[in-house]
């Protein structure tokens, strides 16, 4: 049994239990056991109770990454199904993030293996879409070929893994026709799962509107919302009728940042006339963390710099990627619930931040996310400021001494 933990006066910002103001996060035993104003007045005055002070910091679930690259394999370079992608413990707990999505580098052929090397082995919670592809991201090529893009084969491994698969997953097509987000539609109707669709190359026989319009399911997911070649405002820098149609019908939108599928002149007008991404994500991979995009929090205040409310971004990378992925229990500060919970702080300066898209634009904001602490499952896994340390004048000299060694002494 572990010590409990009493997150102390922060600002609990809460989407899923609409909970936003001063307030207590009380964790017991790896759960949330209530988070509710004044709840350190309520204790034992002998309850052995390990107390963290977030007076003006956030205090938020932990945050849940919907499109990310996991599949980290050596020795197969240029590919997300390889060297391009990232060990998740490497890049979760730092930015806040208790829940990864690999949003489909492993297909129906080796999604095996993906599960035994990656998703079992990590401390981050870890789920995954199914690429409808056979070997999934090993390269654009094997992408192409239609016989590997198979419906009842990608949807029978998404029923094997069903525990951990959230998704089908169709991207980096090239061809004309619809015949990959056709299948993969087909494959999440077999497997009564949504499908995300990476439209890989826009070309003129099948225009972006109707994928989001006449292909699409309630519950499928447009992601790269904010690329080059979407259509998001007309000449008069109205916004297009078809994405409203779209998001109407239930089709979501997700921000999948990447290295280059976020751009201000597409985002900022949207956002301006209150469109926003259902979720924001990453498309973490080696290329966008050292890039633009960076990280969750930079591009949960990129959202921010361009006027998104900051409960909005919350909400977006918490309750509302919970809902898209079928894990509601996730994503919320329930009672009872898995104890994933994020600290943050508000970074503001008067002269604002510099943010950066994947085509070199810049927006200026006042405002920077910083991940204070991270908690999955009520243990301490990212500390920035040492706040569970205490003095090291107070700790014993042998404090790191192993059993069976000795100070020898001169």
């Amino acid at each position: 049994m572990t010590r409990p933990i009493l997150l102390k006066n922060g600002r609990v910002i809460d989407p899923a239990n609409a909970l936003d103001g001063i307030a207590d996060v009380l964790i017991e035993n790896g759960k949330i056991t209530e988070a509710a104003p004044a709840i350190a007045q309520k204790l034992p005055p002998d309850k052995d109770v390990l107390t963290i002070d977030a007076s003006g910091l956030i205090v938020t679930p932990g945050l849940i990454d919907i499109h990310t690259h996991l599949f980290v394999t050596a020795g197969n370079p240029e590919a997300w199904a390889g060297e391009y992608s990232v060990w998740p413990d490497c890049f979760s707990f730092r930015a806040g993030v208790t829940t990864m999505v690999d949003a489909g580098s492993a297909g129906w052929r080796n999604f095996a293996y993906f599960r035994v090397s990656v998703a079992e082995r990590a401390k981050t919670r870890v789920f995954a879409m199914v690429n409808i592809a056979g070997h999934g991201m090993v390269g654009e090529a094997p992408e192409q070929y239609l016989p590997e893009l198979d419906p009842r084969r990608a949807a029978d491994a998404a029923q094997r893994h069903g525990d951990i698969v959230v998704a089908i997953k169709t991207a980096h097509y090239a061809g004309p026709g619809w015949d990959s987000v056709d299948r993969a539609i087909e494959a999440g109707a077999i497997s009564g799962l949504p499908i995300m669709v990476d439209f890989g190359y826009f070309v003129k026989e099948r225009p972006y509107w109707r994928l989001v319009t006449e292909r699409l399911r309630k519950g499928d997911i447009s992601t790269h919302c904010f690329r080059g070649p979407v259509p998001i405002t007309d000449e008069s820098g109205i916004l297009y009728s078809y994405l409203k149609q779209a998001r109407d019908k239930g089709v979501l939108f997700d921000l999948g940042h990447g290295a280059g599928s976020f751009l201000f002149q597409n985002a900022a007008p949207a956002f301006r006339q209150g469109f926003y991404p259902d979720s924001i994500s990453t498309d973490l991979h080696t290329f966008s963390m050292n890039d633009a995009m960076i990280d969750m929090p930079t591009t949960m205040s990129k959202c921010m710099a361009l006027g998104m409310p900051i409960e909005e971004a919350i909400d977006r990378s918490t309750r509302r990627p919970a809902e898209i992925i079928g894990h509601k229990e996730l994503g919320a500060l329930s009672a009872g619930s898995e104890a994933d919970v994020a600290v943050w702080s508000v970074r503001e300066r008067a002269e604002g931040f510099g943010f950066k898209d994947n085509v070199g634009g810049r927006v200026m904001g006042r405002k920077k996310l910083e991940c204070e602490m991270t908690f999955k499952g009520g243990e301490v896994v990212w500390d920035l400021n040492a706040r569970v340390a205490q003095d090291y004048e107070t700790l014993p000299l042998d404090g790191n001494v192993r059993p069976g060694e000795f100070i020898v002494r001169p």
